[in-house]
């Protein structure tokens, strides 16, 4: 059963931990310093609270979709005809076979130890959402870190804008609660401001994060022949991004809206790499 995906410590330690940050800077810090029935403390609840939902939404997405599966029948097709902007041949050419499957891989699939399977453009397996982030699911983890960044973001400034005109009146243990919330709030923003910033990264590239330490290696040994690496699926920056969020932007940031997505078996390669 999916729900089944949802008993595990870490993604159990993400719930509390969302529920907790939500619980103190609503009702411990923003409470605290303008109060929840003010008109600024009414706003800056509604707005924060509607961030939570989006950022929960998208959590039980990653945990609950399937990243993609390799269909049992598949065989890479040599003869399909060319001259679509897919590229067949190439495509092929990067289709791989996985001893541990017994079976083929399409391009940009990998085998995942944890699942024991292979995973349609596999990115990762995160503990976290106790699911690969791949094909189905990439989308839907992108916008979960996109959420959770901004509102750790907006979090942080309650929390410090609190503590900054708070009277302790040498409360040593009020004072030192405060002081961490904000160093661990402080902590947290940073933390998923660098995983976001590392995964638009790789959607403006169109890489995953498998495929930059592939590239990474790639490169160096193109360099010791005295030869160039290029980039096989880039496409440049902008359809590269339409590729995972759509190309209609007012469905950008809703994380189940992924109409555009194909079979995840074949993908665009760069004119610039025929």
């Amino acid at each position: 059963m999916k729900c089944e995906g949802f008993l595990t410590i870490p993604v159990s330690a993400v719930f509390l931990s969302m529920g907790f940050v939500y619980y103190i800077t609503i009702f411990v810090f923003l409470e605290d310093w303008v109060g929840l029935q003010s008109s600024a403390g009414s706003l800056n609840s509604l707005i924060f609270s509607f961030l939570f939902f989006l950022c929960l939404f998208s959590f039980f997405s990653c945990v609950l979709i399937d990243p993609g599966r390799v269909p049992a029948s598949y065989i890479p097709d040599v003869e399909e005809s060319g001259g679509s902007d897919k590229e067949p041949d190439k495509n092929v050419a990067q289709s791989r076979h996985c001893d541990k499957c017994s079976t083929y891989k399409p391009p940009r699939a990998h085998h995942c130890r944890v699942c024991r399977r292979c995973v349609l453009r596999m990115d990762h397996h995160c503990p976290w959402i106790n699911n690969c982030v791949g094909y189905w699911n990439y989308k839907a983890f992108f916008i979960l870190v996109l959420y959770a960044t901004i509102g750790s973001i907006y979090s942080t400034v309650i929390v410090i804008s609190c503590s900054c005109q708070k009277d302790f009146g040498g409360k040593v243990p009020l004072k030192t609660f405060y002081i961490i919330c904000g160093a661990v709030m402080t902590g947290l923003s940073i933390t998923l401001g660098i995983l976001l910033g590392w995964h638009i990264y790789l959607i403006i590239h169109n890489m995953t994060t498998i495929e930059y330490y592939e590239e990474v290696r790639a490169t160096w040994l193109a360099r010791k022949t005295g030869q160039s690496y290029r980039r096989l699926f880039d496409l440049g920056a902008y359809k590269n991004i339409t590729l995972v969020l759509g190309t209609n932007m007012l469905k950008w940031l809703w994380p189940t809206s992924v109409s555009h997505l194909k079979d995840g078996l074949a993908f665009p390669i760069s004119r610039d790499n025929s």
